[in-house]
């Protein structure tokens, strides 16, 4: 069969267009979900808060691309960041997303455990931490020092819509995956778990209730046998657990309605 170009074809019969990847990284930090931003250094948008991302080189897949952008911005090893739970989310690809030319870009959705402070990479003029609940509102998080501390207003080009489409498919995802425990560090609680489907989900849950559906699930967590255990300040300490084997959770453990925290 032959992989030749075809007889006639013509590369430039058709209007180019660039190739970027968008980048929703969340973490849990003081109890609240947190997203990544980064200031932007140039147009357009100069000034303006977005997702961490950038253009896909021209010998780079989509995903080694976001892989390498979540490296930049969070000063992670490549290692590191290849342990990371990374998925894609979507294409967006309205042709005036982008006022320098038509770009598609290919959003992913990134979870990760409590990080320092993130650096900015490549033009960006900075990067930070915000509150996920809270995208056009100041929340208490600190900035980075030097940097004035302002609400992101409007996230730039279609990130607002970006960032809510992977908040929902994290918060469905928590229902029927083990997604939870990439939250969590490698040896966590039961509360630190049950923190985790509260801040994402935004409701409170039945402590004794939670504790029953986690044990009895197979596979979902498995107690960290010999390790010391994890004391909050009230109460017998806690016992330690490191995520399962399982993936998929059956019965799912489906989110209550009705009861926001």
């Amino acid at each position: 069969m032959s992989t030749g170009i075809p007889a006639g074809y013509d590369p430039h019969a058709f209007e180019p267009f660039a190739v970027t990847v968008d980048l929703a990284v969340f973490t849990v930090r003081a109890g609240r979900l947190h997203v990544l931003l980064v200031e932007r250094g140039e147009e357009p948008y100069k000034g303006h808060w977005a997702l961490p991302g950038g253009f896909v080189l021209p010998r780079e897949c989509a995903e080694d691309a976001a892989r390498r952008e979540l490296a930049e911005e969070t000063g992670l090893t490549e290692a590191a960041v290849g342990a990371l739970h990374l998925e894609q989310l979507r294409t967006y690809s309205d042709p005036d997303r982008d006022p320098r030319m038509r770009v598609v870009s290919v959003a992913y959705a990134a979870l990760v455990p409590d990080l320092p402070e993130p650096r900015g990479g490549g033009d960006a003029a900075g990067a930070r931490w915000w509150d996920a609940g809270m995208p056009e509102k100041e929340t208490d998080t600190p900035g980075r020092a030097g940097t004035p501390s302002r609400a992101p207003g409007p996230l730039a080009f279609d990130h607002d819509r970006i960032l809510a489409d992977a908040h929902d498919r994290i918060g469905a995802k928590l229902e029927y995956t083990c997604l939870a425990t990439t939250f969590c560090p490698p040896e966590f609680t039961l509360g630190e778990l049950q923190q985790v489907y509260e801040t994402v989900w935004g409701v409170e849950l039945d402590r004794p209730n939670f504790r029953r559906k986690v044990l009895t699930t197979p596979g979902f967590v498995q107690v960290v046998e010999g390790s010391p255990r994890r004391t909050g300040g009230r109460g017998k300490p806690a016992a330690l657990y490191r995520a399962g084997a399982a993936t998929a959770l059956h019965p799912p453990l489906l989110r209550p309605e009705g009861r926001s925290t």
